[in-house]
């Protein structure tokens, strides 16, 4: 297995269980411009400067993981070994590709991880170990305890179960990474896109009347494209990124341009 310049691949084991160690941190750099991005590249650090002896690869690699990511922290670790995989074995020309993979596995993942993980399991042996340590029984409180040491441990061993999934990539695609790419790309951009009309809730209460009949405008709005409004402020604000404008001056316009068409009536 060869990344480029005919390296081979460097990442063992130790490289990422510390990885998934320092992984356990995630949520202390989280911020509402690139959510989990720092807490990525923290924890992926130490595996990229093993990965690449070029200074100006490194910075180039990092700066594509401080990219926005937000993913169950649980099932995350498979992401970091997927793409730490496609990085030991292209090196930077898998940058895209990298990027891609987070942003198309990071909603299916958050749905699966946080039903069972977040929801299902605490609840069932939360309400009976809970049960059992309240008639004072100990093995309520042990059970809890043995709980979360098995999902730490498995916490960290899933970066190197991703990992040989990434890796598992690159052996069967070969040259063919570049139509894996689009093909995450595509995904990435429709999770993206279905993330619009959950997340951005605009509508219009304006109302046409003629007579004695009235048209709502958010439902004409509707019939043409739904969610149309929330796609237009989305699709405006990237747009707004793309030149430069600064997260902070971006959410003062939102506040301030919502407070006026909320004062005339024209939004909700």
């Amino acid at each position: 297995m060869t990344m480029n310049k005919e390296k081979k691949a460097v990442l063992t084991n130790k490289d990422l269980n510390q990885v998934g160690r320092r992984w356990f941190m995630s949520i202390e750099t989280f911020n509402y411009e690139t959510q989990l991005a720092g807490s990525y590249a923290y924890a992926v650090l130490p595996a990229l400067r093993k990965i690449y002896s070029d200074d100006a690869e490194l910075t180039e690699s990092m700066d594509n993981h401080f990219k926005y990511f937000n993913c169950m922290p649980w099932l995350t670790n498979l992401i970091l070994g997927a793409t730490l995989a496609l990085e030991d074995n292209q090196g930077i020309q898998a940058k895209d590709a990298v990027q891609d993979l987070k942003v198309s596995l990071m909603g299916p993942l958050s749905g699966i991880g946080d039903s069972i993980f977040f929801i299902l399991i605490p609840t069932i042996l939360g309400s009976i170990t809970a049960y059992m340590a309240q008639e004072g029984n100990p093995l309520g409180m042990i059970v809890w305890c043995i709980y979360g040491i098995v999902i730490a441990c498995i916490r960290i061993k899933s970066v190197t179960w991703g990992y040989r999934g990434g890796l598992k990539i690159v052996n069967e695609l070969g040259k063919k990474l570049s139509v894996f790419t689009n093909s995450i790309s595509a995904m990435g951009l429709t999770v993206v896109g279905a993330l619009i009309p959950s997340l951005v809730k605009v509508t219009t209460p304006l109302v046409f009347k003629m007579g004695e009949v009235t048209q709502e405008v958010q439902t004409i709005l509707d019939t043409i494209m739904p969610a149309m409004i929330p796609a237009i402020f989305t699709f405006i604000a990237y747009k707004l990124l793309g030149k430069n404008v600064k997260i902070s001056w971006l959410i003062l316009i939102i506040i301030v341009f919502s407070w006026i068409c909320a004062a005339f009536g024209v939004l909700a």
